[in-house]
């Protein structure tokens, strides 16, 4: 759908959008705004962001698959600024008819899209050059409701491009699905 200065695009899992934003080029450069509290509400964006994050990987970092239990969970507005990254979600709402599914998207410094992936999923994503991205949250960081899955939990099977990502050691020992400390409920799409 159509707004303004952005496209929003329901990808197979409904709740989670891809939004492309109007960018306005001239000799000078370019402008863009990356997020509209009224456009991004009018299609069904309707969080308040309370923090932001800034972050840099080295091409092959994977970073995931990171979430925040209720009741601070974390929907984040993904953008990769600097690079190219593949930036996955997956759905892991109790009784989503998408539960254990994973959608991606390729977000690059050229393409300027943005990533929407509400609270209920699983966030990752693999650096593909040396990239940055910052992304808004919903939810302020709580160490005490940090929570992950493996990057490459069989039950999920994400078709990642890489078969040896450089991880964290934290990352590189999270627990499968089947197995997560989840407390999600599905409610139906948003």
């Amino acid at each position: 759908m159509s707004g303004g200065n952005f496209t929003f695009r329901r990808l197979e899992i409904p709740d989670v959008i891809l939004i492309e934003p109007k960018v306005f080029f001239d000799n000078r450069g370019f402008f863009m705004e990356f997020y509209k509290a009224t456009e991004f509400e009018m299609n069904g964006i309707k969080y308040k962001f309370v923090q932001d994050n800034h972050s840099y990987s080295k091409k092959g970092v994977l970073r995931g698959l990171h979430y925040q239990l209720n009741p601070k969970a974390q929907g984040k507005l993904v953008r990769c600024i600097r690079g190219k990254i593949l930036d996955v979600a997956v759905d892991i709402r109790k009784g989503s008819p998408w539960y254990g599914k994973w959608v991606a998207a390729e977000l690059s410094e050229e393409n300027k899209l943005m990533l929407w992936i509400p609270p209920g999923f699983a966030h990752g994503f693999v650096a593909l050059e040396d990239s940055e991205i910052i992304y808004k949250c919903t939810a302020e960081y709580d160490p005490a409701l940090d929570r992950g899955i493996l990057w490459n939990d069989p039950e999920i099977a994400i078709d990642w491009p890489i078969s040896d990502p450089i991880l964290s050691a934290k990352d590189a020992n999270l627990p499968l699905l089947k197995d997560a400390d989840n407390n999600f409920v599905y409610e139906g799409e948003s």
